[in-house]
């Protein structure tokens, strides 16, 4: 052989070996998410980065689209058998990862765990209306609910379903983390298989060929939580990942500029939310000088008022969101059912907010700490600190208290905290979904108001969510959520203040992005750049 045509011959051997190689790392998709699950398990808690998790590896039995409208999943159709009674049609040939059929078995196990394990923002609220599960067949199932239930299927959206051989020994609140986490029990009918999960690292998957959905194009997908922005985006430039989710709106610009990157930009249903203690003596107000006040100062509604007045809400969208931002007139978004055309944002007026201030008796205000997340949505730290500066100029004084989710969710739960703010997503495109879970009175006999932990109660509302909870005819229902909008807005138990626009950057070379209104960051909503 001559010195050429080996040389021709290694040549060869290594371009090949790079193809290979290409070829291979084509395959694995690494992403990086400001936060990630807080279990394995998809029962323990609704937030939405658990059930952005949760997706990729367990199905639901009704798919929530891309702009939230809902599509066959687990089950191929639906049907109102009569006000109180749902039919479900079950996908045939479904696998598990572990190769066993999927049954209704599975689903009615699914429903009935629920209440035995879930954590923090229960997901209870996806089952509240399930009386009793009948199995008609090994392909049908039948849901008996409290009353008419005419959203069921949006609730359905977050029914995860989970095989009952694989965590019937793992479904107490005892049992149920270390069957999860560890993935004993994590065997589910979703596109991608569990590997490994290191808790505020990185969740690790690997494809499910036997998908009844079809096969994905990513072999291996690392989803690695990098909670710094900085890092997140420095990994990205870096080449080190693939994508990120919630590009902080400061980097927008230049990312867009480089050209080996991509940004995606797109609504979404989350908005900012400032929430009222109804209580008695709510924690963290007190007179300026720190001693007690002799009465809740927020069961005025001239001081609910003066707060909502105080607060700029276009400059927020402008200023702390930098642009990434919307200002918001009610709970929901414009995209979501019930959603009240006629409500106009508030406009700021610090002077009239102090007016108002010394007609409820305090003329020189009082103090009050806001307490806000700071990792778990796009500008929420940026927003909870510019409130309380917009507080502080109408005479209030305000602290800012800014907390990890990890911190601010149990503690709010347990009512720590007067005045608050964090994100909520209408996650089933029906605002029923948000009125009856944080607006009406907690009653647990009804099951609503769940995530209402704050003593808020208004009867007039309560009747109205109560009402578009069980009324099948959709244009009454409209308009009861609508009016039910109106009394939140007059009410003012809680302030929305701006909804987010999300960005993702990638690699423009390796990938696609479709986005999604609910900000999932989805592997199976990734594709290999052509």
């Amino acid at each position: 052989m001559t010195l050429a045509s080996t040389f021709r011959t290694l040549s060869l051997a290594a371009l090949l070996a790079t193809t290979a190689s290409g070829a291979l790392f084509a395959q694995t998709l690494t992403i990086g998410v400001r936060s990630g699950p807080a279990s394995m398990d998809p029962h323990f808690t609704s937030t939405g980065v658990q059930a952005e998790a949760a997706k990729h590896v367990f199905d639901t039995l009704v798919k929530s689209g891309d702009n939230l409208q809902l599509e066959p999943g687990l089950a191929e159709s639906w049907t109102a058998v009569d006000d109180t009674t749902w039919e479900f049609k079950l996908r045939k040939g479904v696998k598990f990862h572990d190769g066993s059929d999927f049954t209704a078995e599975d689903v009615k196990f699914s429903i009935e765990r629920i209440p035995n394990v879930t954590g923090p923002n229960p997901t209870t609220v996806y089952v509240r209306r399930v009386k009793t599960v009948e199995i008609v067949d090994p392909l049908t199932i039948r849901i008996k609910t409290d009353g008419p239930a005419p959203t069921l299927p949006n609730d359905f959206v977050r029914l995860f379903v989970v095989s009952h051989t694989a965590a019937k020994d793992f479904s107490t609140k005892d049992t149920a983390g270390d069957g999860f986490n560890s993935g004993k029990a994590t065997i589910g009918t979703g596109p991608y298989k569990f590997v490994s999960w290191t808790p505020k690292e990185e969740l690790v998957l690997t494809r499910f060929d036997g998908y009844w959905g079809g096969k994905e194009p990513w072999e291996k997908v690392v989803r690695k939580e990098i909670p710094n922005d900085a890092a997140r985006v420095a990994q990205l430039k870096a080449g080190q990942l693939d994508l990120i989710s919630r590009v902080p709106p400061a980097d927008v610009p230049t990312l867009e500029k480089d050209a080996k990157l991509k940004v995606d930009k797109a609504d979404s249903v989350y908005v900012f939310l400032v929430e009222f203690d109804f209580r008695d003596k709510p924690a963290l107000v007190t007179a300026k000088d720190g001693s007690p006040l002799p009465k809740n100062p927020f069961l005025d509604p001239k001081v609910r008022e003066a707060f909502d007045l105080a607060i700029d809400r276009e400059a927020l969208a402008e200023i702390a969101m930098e642009g990434l931002g919307k200002p918001a007139s009610q709970l929901v978004t414009d995209t979501i059912f019930g959603f009240n055309k006629a409500l106009k944002v508030t406009k700021a007026d610090p002077k009239k907010a102090k007016q108002l201030l010394a007609e409820a008796g305090y003329p020189n205000g009082f103090k009050v700490a806001l307490t806000f997340t700071t990792d778990r949505l796009q500008s929420d730290g940026a927003v909870g600190t510019s409130i309380v500066q917009m507080l502080a100029a109408a005479g209030i004084d305000a602290q800012a208290n800014g907390q990890p989710s990890t911190v601010f969710f149990p503690a709010r739960t347990r009512g720590d905290y007067g005045l608050s703010m964090w994100g909520w997503g209408t996650l089933t495109g029906e605002a029923n979904y948000t009125l009856a879970g944080l607006m009406h009175t907690n009653t647990p006999e009804t099951k609503l108001g769940g995530f209402n932990v704050r003593g808020y109660s208004n009867p007039a509302l309560d009747k109205l969510i109560e009402q578009a909870a069980v009324e099948m005819d959709v244009p009454k229902r409209r308009t009861q959520l609508e009016e039910a909008a109106a009394l939140v807005a007059k009410d003012r138990p809680t302030l929305p203040i701006a909804s987010i626009v999300s960005a993702w950057a990638m690699q423009k070379a390796k990938v696609t992005f479709t986005p999604r209104v609910d900000e999932d960051t989805l592997a199976m909503n990734v594709k290999p750049a052509k």
